[in-house]
């Protein structure tokens, strides 16, 4: 060989020593690139990755047996930034990047196409922005995962003719443009996992789904898709899980559908299905079926009592008829049924929660009938009992109303019988108790003051009877205690006063007696009372009239004395009727009120004396302050003046409120009677003021309020006497009138584009 020869030979075999070595340094800065990145990520997950250290040892990287990158697995590491696929492409041997559930951001660049020998990608779950670039070039590519990572425009659907090795597309849960079923989807033949939920594919399913025959999993569910489910979806044998929810798909279950023998979770809920259910009769591996919200008819079939895998069942909101399968749930560890608002008829299957597993019954608005069956009682783990708006009778078993995690017992319009036993102080977690419109009696146990988390009580509409429970005032949390309509006697308790969060109460048509407890006064989110119907007496307390109520309804019992003057007005007309003992300076057909005989002569003299002083002390008050006010200026203000209000329905607004906003800037309208005013009050509501001028007053103020007086007098009686005695639904509402000595204000509701 010639020296020559020799001399490139030593060059040659210097630079096979020498490139791998650069290669690795070039690997090296490339993930040092990574790490700076994703800087601000808070996670120790990089301290590993340091300039000192060979790649292979950093956590998340796989090295080949040659030690250069394979795989970089950094899911799940609460990684933050923008991902500089310039430089991870430059990997070589790098198959597989796994960057999924991270809080990655920014855009995907088509640098993603240099990473040519990638067979797993998943950049889901990450907070990416634009469309997802062409990936044409991946033709090794077997895993894609890009669901839920906000990417959106149209996806590059062509690019899937390159990428026939895919057997996992998960792209669902990402906002692209809407477009029909791509067909470059059915030409995946080793496809067993198609994730498209949520990503707006419209149209129909096309026959050719079929093809994809390596399928276990089939996700569409959240789109647009319309038409009938086709046939040939039978043809997917090894289909594990078939989710087609909340689309707008119609007919029948297809024929086909028996074949899918191995089907364990089957969702076709929230579409326009009709027809049977008899197809399913045949998925004898289901663990859970889905059907509600669709107009499904027919019986449901006996077979499926036989499903030993079967864990949940909705079936909700249908035209099923027929009864249920009596063994229905009793081989597994059931855990929900849901078949309300049907027309299901026949008993409730005894056994589904004979595994002790059971979480809810929900079975309300249909015609069951019979008797609740007491395997119940010892079902620990249920949270929600409702079986309302059925044909039920007999007696609850006891032991139901002290389930120990039960949140809502739902037992109305039954003909259920017997009492609410003392178990109900077990119920510690129990939020509603709705058993309204039934045949119950007996007394209401003490011990449902040991129930802290009832929120709502509905017992109203049974036949109750004895004394409310004393203790209810522990019941820290109640919102609504209706118990109208039933045989309730003796006295309301005192302690209801200290039910703090209670809104509504409803007591009507009892026996109850002795005085309305003056504690119902300290109630501050009160809106609504009811007591009429009883044989209460006394006087109202006077603490009520300081309470904002909505409604209060203290009719027919045999009440005394004064009505409080914040009742004394039109909206609490027939409130207080049927109480001959109650008298009213105000509210027609009540008696005046007298004064009390039993007060002695010396105490008639102190108050004439008393009355006489005062008499003269104002007189001598009110000629100062004429005096004063002849001395003032012209800046008399409106809230200067004295006023009175008389209200046509329940205020929640003072007159000052009013007063505040008559001013210039809120000034609407203007017209011969006098000026209008928009007033916007502090809870948003918005009222309309007009206001009007006496005549017989000099103008005093350069108010713009006062700029212009009128005497209007006859026309405020007028407008005010007619609007407050008319209701009627295209008459504006009057609240109330308030008047001084110079001004009279006529406060409305306030109506957009309306003119007074």
């Amino acid at each position: 060989m010639s020296s020559y020869g020799q001399i490139l030979l030593c060059f040659g075999l210097m630079f096979c020593f020498y490139l791998p070595c650069c290669v690795k340094s070039d690997e090296l800065q490339i993930l040092l690139n990574l790490t700076s990145a994703l800087n601000e990520s808070n996670t120790n997950v990089l301290d590993s990755w340091e300039a000192t250290s060979s790649v292979c040892s950093f956590n998340g990287i796989t090295c080949n047996a040659q030690g250069f990158v394979k795989e970089i697995e950094l899911s799940h590491q609460n990684l933050l930034g923008v991902l500089p696929l310039d430089s991870v492409c430059q990997l070589k041997y790098l198959d597989k990047l796994s960057l999924g559930f991270n809080l990655l951001y920014g855009e995907i660049t088509e640098e993603l196409g240099n990473c040519l020998k990638l067979q797993y990608l998943d950049l889901g779950n990450n907070f990416f922005t634009g469309s997802f670039p062409d990936i044409s070039s991946l033709s090794n590519l077997q895993y894609l995962y890009l669901n839920g990572s906000r990417f959106s425009g149209t996806f590059p659907w062509k690019s899937l003719d390159n990428t026939t090795n895919l057997a996992v597309l998960s792209i669902g849960d990402n906002p692209f443009d809407r477009m029909e079923f791509p067909d470059q989807i059915l030409k995946l033949k080793k496809l067993y996992w198609l994730y498209m939920a949520n990503c707006s594919i419209e149209g129909k399913i096309p026959p050719a789904i079929g093809n994809l025959t390596e399928l276990i999993e089939l996700e569409l569910q959240y789109n647009f898709l319309s038409g009938e489910i086709p046939a040939e979806i039978g043809k997917l044998h090894k289909l594990w899980q078939l989710e087609l929810y909340n689309n707008e798909l119609t007919g029948k279950l297809p024929v086909g559908l028996r074949n899918l023998t191995k089907l364990e979770f089957f969702d076709a809920s929230a579409n326009n299905l009709e027809g049977d259910i008899s197809e399913v009769r045949y998925l004898t591996n289901l663990i859970s079926l889905q059907l509600f919200e669709n107009k499904f008819s027919g019986e449901v079939p006996p077979e499926l009592g036989e499903f030993k895998k079967l864990v949940n069942l909705s079936l909700y909101t249908n035209l099923l008829t027929g009864p249920l399968p009596q063994k229905l749930g009793s081989w597994a560890e059931f855990n929900y049924i849901d078949v309300s608002e049907n027309f299901l008829t026949g008993p409730i299957p005894p056994d589904m929660c004979k595994k002790g597993t059971m979480r809810a019954v929900l079975m309300l608005q249909n015609k069951f009938s019979g008797k609740i069956p007491a395997t119940y009682a010892s079902c620990t783990t249920l949270k929600r009992f409702r079986v309302s708006n059925n044909s039920l009778t007999g007696i609850v078993p006891a032991r139901i109303w002290g389930l120990p995690e039960v949140d809502i017992i739902d037992v109305a319009y039954n003909q259920l019988e017997g009492p609410i036993t003392a178990d109900i102080k077990n119920a510690k977690q129990m939020g509603i108790l709705s058993a309204e419109y039934n045949r119950f009696s007996g007394e209401l146990p003490e011990e449902i003051s040991e129930a802290k988390s009832l929120v709502r009580i509905e017992l109203n509409d049974n036949q109750f009877s004895g004394k409310i429970p004393h203790g209810i005032g522990e019941l820290k949390r109640l919102s609504n205690l209706n118990l109208q309509n039933n045989r309730l006697s003796g006295s309301i308790p005192d302690s209801l006063g200290s039910c703090a969060s209670i809104s509504n109460i409803n007591m009507a048509d009892n026996v109850l007696s002795s005085k309305i407890p003056s504690s119902l006064g300290s109630l501050p989110t009160l809106n609504s009372l009811n007591l009429s119907g009883n044989q209460l007496s006394g006087k109202i307390p006077e603490s009520l009239s300081l309470l904002k109520l909505n409604l209060v309804d203290l009719s027919y019992n045999r009440l005394t004395g004064p009505i409080p003057n914040s009742f004394s007005i039109e909206a609490y007309n027939g409130s207080f009727t049927g109480n001959p003992g109650l008298c009213s300076p105000t509210i027609r057909h009540f008696k005046q009120c007298q004064p009390d005989s039993a007060k002695s002569k010396d105490t008639h003299t102190l108050i004439v004396w008393f009355t006489l002083g005062a008499a003269v002390l104002l007189v001598s008050l009110g000629c100062f302050l004429y005096v004063r006010r002849k001395e003032k200026d012209n800046s008399l203000s409106l809230k200067e003046e004295s006023w009175n209000i008389k209200s046509f329905h329940v205020l929640t607004f003072t007159e000052y409120e009013i007063l505040d906003s008559v001013k210039q800037e809120n000034l609407i309208g203007k017209g011969g009677s006098g000026n209008v005013y928009k007033v916007t009050l502090p809870n948003g509501v918005e009222l309309a003021v007009k206001h009007i001028r006496k005549s017989h007053r000099k103008s005093l103020s350069t108010s713009p309020v006062f700029s212009k007086s009128a005497g209007k007098e006859k026309e405020f009686d007028m407008e005010v006497q007619t609007l407050s005695s008319i209701r009627h639904v295209n008459v504006v509402k009057l609240y109330c009138s308030i008047t001084s000595e110079d001004s009279c204000l006529v406060v409305y509701e306030y109506l957009r584009n309306g003119s007074l």
